[in-house]
């Protein structure tokens, strides 16, 4: 079930970090807290959530989650700070990718499938939270989430995009729909960031995004799969302009 507390860091993780199976706990720990930090849930200089949460999130000992700690840290991912206010921080990302790593991402990625695959995700989940209904907490969520992307500065707009379309996918009630959909966004990102930021694209984007909601919330199964569908298209149609 959806986690219905609004705000805070482990909230946004919710849609990401689940328990882990015994025999990987170690890799698949590591797993998802990289895909934490490629989708952006975490801002660059924001503390992770405490080590006893994370532990109980992942299924893992203490020890395992500190050895996964170590490994980010030794890549530059993260860094410990000791005292009162310390914890386990995450660094910003380079700005700059640079020419040569973008089009290694490009030539390494079959656009059209994920593309596909990110539709076929994002539209069902839309359907079933409008079909299913949500509860008052979870309105509350996707609403907040909604608010985050309307006031968001360009330089976090992906983000906290992200951040709205993981929620919308775990509110759908499948975690295997939300564990397939994180992975496919974090692919989705990286050609996202291969791209310029259009201001007309993104005020197109946040009038798709509240028709959207407004369908989930009043229980318009198909008006909100219609609306994600064509919210898709032009995400689709600008990647395939940009890197086709």
């Amino acid at each position: 079930m959806a986690r219905e507390a609004v705000g805070g860091v482990g909230d946004r993780l919710a849609p990401v970090l689940r328990q882990v199976r015994a025999g990987n706990g170690f890799e698949e720990a590591l797993e998802q807290i990289l895909q934490v930090l490629r989708l952006g849930l975490v801002a660059g200089g924001e503390r992770l959530p405490a080590e006893r949460e994370l532990a109980e999130r992942l299924g893992i000992s203490r020890v395992t989650l500190r050895e996964v700690l170590k490994v980010l840290q030794d890549q530059g991912l993260v860094e410990s700070r000791r005292g009162r206010y310390g914890g386990t921080f995450v660094l910003p990302r380079p700005t700059d990718t640079g020419e040569a790593e973008l089009r290694r991402r490009i030539a390494e990625t079959d656009i059209e499938d994920v593309l596909r695959f990110r539709e076929v995700l994002e539209v069902g989940a839309a359907g079933l939270c409008a079909a299913h209904g949500l509860t008052d907490g979870q309105a509350a969520r996707l609403r907040a989430a909604l608010a985050g992307t309307h006031d968001a500065p360009l330089a976090e707009y992906r983000r906290l995009d992200t951040l709205f379309h993981l929620t919308l996918a775990e509110l759908s009630g499948s975690p295997s729909l939300t564990a397939q959909y994180a992975a496919v966004r974090a692919t989705v990102n990286d050609l996202l960031d291969c791209i310029p930021l259009l201001v007309r694209n993104l005020e197109h984007s946040q009038r798709q995004h509240t028709a959207l909601v407004e369908a989930v919330l009043e229980g318009d199964a198909d008006g909100a799969r219609e609306m994600m569908r064509e919210h898709c298209a032009g995400t689709a149609a600008l990647l395939r302009g940009f890197l086709g």
